[in-house]
């Protein structure tokens, strides 16, 4: 099978592994398809198990992901993965196959590169763990569908689970989405200043300031008059108070662990 991915054009090459037959269809060889990057010296190297290779780069595709991935920063292999089966114990829906998801993994995955496997009865993802991720060489993700992976290929490789949020997705395709998105912005020189990453939400323990900027007045309201002030130390002040505030106001379990963290 071919995965299509609008931009670059990536050369490609096939594994192919054999399994047991599914649903009464003869034994035989199960392709494994992987799109490569055009730069092969790249230093954030993702690779993407999934059912749905044509889903790839999607939004990854554009603004800065799109423009580090074409300048070689980070770079892109899908791994089509195409066989599920009855879950043993009965029940509903079907189970991607050990040892299919064993298979990519041992073509595509070097040992020191993390495994993620995204699900909603992961932890929960975090930024400081989006930035400890963004600090390896690379990342191995296995987008889930239907009922989820046979649990016994995730304790093989060490899988490490997470969670996006507390909801439920037809597929882990958008999660993976996000998660990469994620940690591509944090990569050297993909944001061009810096110093905005650290104001974000997250950085430090709390929810970001709101921002302002023109017109000075906009539909009978105004720009708080401290940020036009050209003060800094109350500019910065302002943006503590408000950052508080919010975290205070709609985060309470952030709130705790800022101030937890303060003593």
């Amino acid at each position: 099978m071919r995965s299509e991915h609008p931009k670059p054009e990536r050369p490609q090459r096939d594994v192919d592994f054999s399994g047991p037959s599914r649903h009464g269809h003869a034994t035989g060889e199960h392709s494994v398809t992987v799109s490569h990057g055009m730069k092969p010296m790249v230093p954030f190297r993702v690779c993407v198990l999934t059912l749905f290779p044509a889903m790839f780069p999607g939004p990854l595709g554009h603004s800065l992901a799109g423009r580090a991935q074409a300048e070689g920063r980070w770079s892109l292999e899908t791994v089509d993965i195409r066989v599920d089966d009855a879950p043993f114990g009965g029940g509903p829906g079907m189970v991607l196959r050990a040892d299919v998801v064993d298979a990519a993994l041992q073509a595509t995955r070097r040992p020191e590169i993390p495994f993620v496997y995204l699900t909603p009865r992961g932890q929960v993802l975090t930024q400081a763990r989006i930035r400890a991720l963004s600090e390896r060489n690379g990342l191995v993700v296995l987008c889930g569908r239907f009922e989820g992976v046979d649990q016994r290929v995730l304790e093989r490789h060490g899988a490490e689970e997470l969670s996006i949020g507390d909801y439920v997705l037809s597929g882990g395709e958008p999660a993976a989405m996000v998660l990469v998105d994620a940690i591509i912005r944090l990569l050297p020189g993909v944001v061009g200043h810096a110093e905005s990453l650290r104001e974000e939400s997250f950085e430090r323990g709390l929810l970001e300031y709101p921002h302002y900027t023109r017109p000075q007045v906009w539909a009978g309201q105004a720009v708080p008059e401290v940020l036009i002030s050209g003060h800094h130390q109350r500019v910065a002040a302002w943006r503590q108070a408000a950052s508080e505030a919010i975290t205070r106001e709609r985060r309470p379990d952030l709130w705790i662990r800022y101030q937890e963290g303060r003593v």
